[in-house]
């Protein structure tokens, strides 16, 4: 009887440390997946107001939560690779930077939530079942906003006051890019603007749309949305032909192009944090409506301008958000 005594005094003396050890263990920090088509250089702008969205509702990376990036470089391929290396990390969500992302991930996985930081027409893309109820394990932010393109058309007007002819420029298989189109053709019937759209489904589409852009002599154009490995050569070949053009996505004025005036990205990427934060609370992403743009933003671009042999009047430049010299 002794010996079963101190050999069970003994068994719960070595027992505490442990149980001790175990209570003390911080609790595990939500992980984070972050994936993109594009690299990290080419979306710094936005991964940064992501994490500064983070900390300021007490998220700080590396201490109390964890992020794993995963970027495309540009090749829409290895995508599906990528976001199936997330959900095998078993992250707590997977925030994505465009719908070329949205989508890999929404195949790879029905039950990991996941969060849009832009889309341009969600519910058209397949991704949700409509704005107020997404319905799914989806939801975030959309740039739907297809009357920015009449806006547009009134910027490009000012810098370019003897703009009589306008070619607008899309890929006719992106969703919201009809509306887009409509929008711009009648706000050029209202400037008294001939209109012409030329659609681009593939990069080898660029060279002959251009040489139809310079035979119908227009004067500017106007760049709806499309895909980035396209979107990305366009101002090269806005270059050659001295061409003022008006893009919907600031990233691509933040590399070549000459101007653009839309939903901030960066501003969409700090507010998708407050979707982070409200999913590891226990909210649903099929109960979260997806919000659209509050903030806009001109930015334009003088070293294209210069290249062009254009000058932006004052009253636009102080009017801009951002000038990139």
């Amino acid at each position: 009887m002794i010996k079963n005594i101190i050999l069970l005094a003994l068994c719960s003396v070595l027992l505490v440390p442990c149980l001790t050890a175990e209570a003390q263990q911080p609790p595990k920090s939500p992980r984070i997946g972050y994936l993109s088509a594009a690299s990290a250089s080419e979306v710094s702008f936005r991964t940064e107001p992501f994490r500064q969205g983070l900390r300021e509702l007490g998220y700080v990376e590396g201490k109390n939560i964890v992020i794993e990036y995963r970027y495309g470089e540009g090749k829409f391929d290895r995508l599906p690779a990528l976001a199936a290396e997330l959900v095998r990390l078993k992250v707590d969500i997977i925030v994505t930077a465009g719908p070329s992302a949205t989508r890999p991930a929404k195949d790879t996985t029905t039950t990991i939530p996941i969060v849009m930081t832009q889309d341009s027409d969600p519910v058209a893309n397949g991704f949700i079942a409509s704005l107020a109820r997404p319905g799914g394990n989806i939801t975030g932010l959309s740039t739907l906003a297809q009357e920015l393109s009449g806006k547009r058309l009134e910027l490009l007007k000012e810098i370019v006051p003897k703009l009589s002819r306008v070619a607008v420029l899309g890929t006719s298989t992106i969703p919201g890019n009809a509306e887009a189109s409509k929008e711009a053709e009648v706000a050029a019937a209202a400037f008294g603007v001939q209109f012409q759209y030329l659609d681009i489904r593939d990069p080898k589409d660029i060279e002959p749309v251009f040489r139809a852009v310079s035979k119908g002599q227009a004067h500017g154009a106007v760049v709806l949305n499309g895909p980035p490995h396209i979107q990305r050569l366009i101002p090269d070949f806005a270059v050659k032909h001295r061409l003022p053009a008006i893009y919907f996505n600031s990233a691509i004025v933040n590399e070549k192009g000459l101007m653009s005036y839309g939903a901030s990205l960066s501003d969409l990427d700090r507010r998708a944090a407050i979707y982070v934060d409200k999913i590891l609370k226990g909210a649903k992403p099929a109960d979260l409506p997806v919000e659209q743009p509050v903030k806009f933003e001109l930015i334009i671009n003088l070293k294209a301008a210069k290249q062009i042999g254009l000058t932006i009047p004052p009253n636009v430049l102080a009017r801009a958000d951002r000038v990139i010299r």
